[in-house]
């Protein structure tokens, strides 16, 4: 019988998925419809943009070159004109020429009639009438103003759609992730010399599977991209997996998304839990900071904290290592100014960062077992491993386990960033920015962790969602081939 049911389970938990699934991609397909509607439109309302330019520019061109023609006509016509005044002219003194020539010849007197003979010889050698050309200056022709469109006819007739640049190929097995940076790389599935650059859109998302249209962040994107990697950097890697897609464009279209692909990003992240931190402390988040005044006219109803404390909330899993590790327990106190993350570490390697305010007098970062006590500081019990930054009259640097303290004679760094080989048996700490090793502990691990800070009159800064640097893994090879310094605090548990 509990075989059949764990059977039948198993086909619900399948069925459930795969019907989420159809969902999701039925969603997909009702979203595409919407989608080529949009885009048909846009493209006929640019296709008519396109062509109201053409037309424009057409008619911009019909109206210049008419102009010309006009200014050419009138160009003609004055210099014909012109050329007809000088011939009437002309003809008006070669008119009188022969009048006084034909009355000339009615001269009986021969002295009169040289004389004649010679004046109006004179006049005809400077005529004007025998100096004109009888040649047009300018032709009726306007065949130079003429134009022949057969070629721009046949150029608008081959015009077709622009041709759409191919979805790029996303290369998986050349993609990387590491250092919080994820380098993606595509390659075209055919050479395409029209390719101008390239635009890369990704998101985070807690689904390995294809991308969803409900309940997701929107795609971030970066644009004119001109080689065929890219690597994004300075990433938080807050959700399980980042979604990424890549298309191609030239200087006038965007081609195709290619598939999308996922690529997982492990990291540790966890919040401070404000509920059992101490009440001199103001807890936001990842952020927490000394607040004197804290908890001053609160008074605590322990039955309603731990009624509180014990009801799961209903969009959390009592079982999740988050709810487990804040189980029921008491809010810290006396002075132990102590705020614990809220996500237990119970395997794995695992890194987050800390930055401290420059005027902070005290504080300590590390880890501890899931129930300190009310009481208990970082470092002074067995169950618990810290740093200690003391700032108050002088700067004290130290390593601290088990309520002893090993003196750490290095520079205090603006930020510390926190090891954790949770089945190795390591906690480390190091220089954030220059990865400098600052202390190391080993011991054995008997029960889950949780990140612990303690801070006195300042605030500190949690960075989480981090991935081990690879500065870190290459230290840590070393120091474990070399077999590694055991410190005087260490201790097995």
């Amino acid at each position: 019988m509990d075989e059949e049911r764990e059977t039948l389970q198993r086909i619900v938990s399948t069925l459930v998925n795969k019907n989420d699934e159809i969902h999701n991609f039925i969603d997909m397909l009702n979203h595409t419809i919407s989608s080529v509607q949009v885009n048909s439109s846009n493209a006929i309302s640019e296709l008519d943009e396109e062509f109201d330019g053409l037309y424009s520019v057409l008619h911009e061109m019909k109206g210049s070159m008419a102009n010309t023609i006009q200014q050419e006509e009138a160009r003609k016509i004055q210099a014909l004109q012109d050329q007809l005044s000088q011939c009437s002219r002309a003809l008006e003194s070669s008119e009188e020429l022969l009048e006084l020539a034909v009355q000339s010849l009615d001269i009986k007197n021969p002295v009169e009639l040289l004389e004649a003979s010679r004046q109006i010889k004179d006049s005809v050698t400077v005529a004007s009438a025998f100096r004109l050309s009888l040649k047009p200056k300018v032709s009726d022709s306007m065949t130079h103003m003429m134009v022949d469109f057969a070629l721009e006819k046949r150029m608008l007739q081959a015009v077709k759609f622009l041709p759409v640049p191919k979805a790029p190929e996303i290369d998986v097995a050349a993609c990387l992730v590491a250092d919080n940076c994820i380098t993606i790389s595509w390659r075209m599935p055919e050479e395409d010399s029209r390719i101008d650059h390239f635009v890369l859109e990704y998101r985070k998302t807690n689904f390995d599977g294809l991308p969803r249209l409900k309940g997701e962040q929107r795609w971030e994107l970066v644009d004119y991209i001109k080689a065929t990697q890219y690597t994004l950097s300075g990433l938080r890697f807050d959700t399980k997996y980042m979604n990424l897609r890549v298309q191609a464009c030239n200087k006038a279209v965007a081609g195709e998304y290619s598939d999308p692909v996922t690529l997982e990003t492990k990291a540790f992240v966890f919040s401070l839990d404000s509920t059992s931190s101490h009440l001199n402390l103001k807890v936001e988040d990842t952020y927490v900071e000394w607040d004197p005044t804290g908890g001053k006219g609160q008074e605590k109803i322990k039955g309603k904290e731990n009624k509180n404390s014990n009801t799961a909330s209903p969009k959390r899993s009592t079982n999740s290592p988050r709810a487990l590790s804040r189980g029921s327990r008491d809010r810290f106190a006396g002075e132990s100014y102590t705020v614990l993350g809220d996500t237990a570490v119970e395997s794995g390697q695992h890194y987050w960062e800390v930055r401290a305010q420059k005027d902070c007098k005290s504080y300590s970062v590390g880890v501890t077992y899931r129930n300190p006590g009310k009481f208990d500081q970082l470092g002074k019990t067995n169950s618990s491993w810290c740093i200690h930054i003391n700032n108050w009259l002088q700067t004290t640097f130290s390593a601290k386990h088990n309520n002893k303290a090993k003196t750490l004679d290095i520079p205090v760094p603006d930020r510390i960033g926190i090891y954790c080989d949770f089945d190795g048996g390591q906690l480390s700490f190091y220089n954030a920015s220059s990865k400098a090793l600052l202390h190391t502990f080993r011991t054995k691990f008997t029960q889950p962790l949780l990140p612990g800070f303690m801070i006195w009159c300042g605030g500190l800064t949690v960075m989480t969602g981090l991935q081990v640097p690879s500065a870190v893994k290459t230290l840590q090879k070393s120091e474990n081939g070399l077999g590694g310094s055991t410190s005087s605090l260490n201790n097995v548990a």
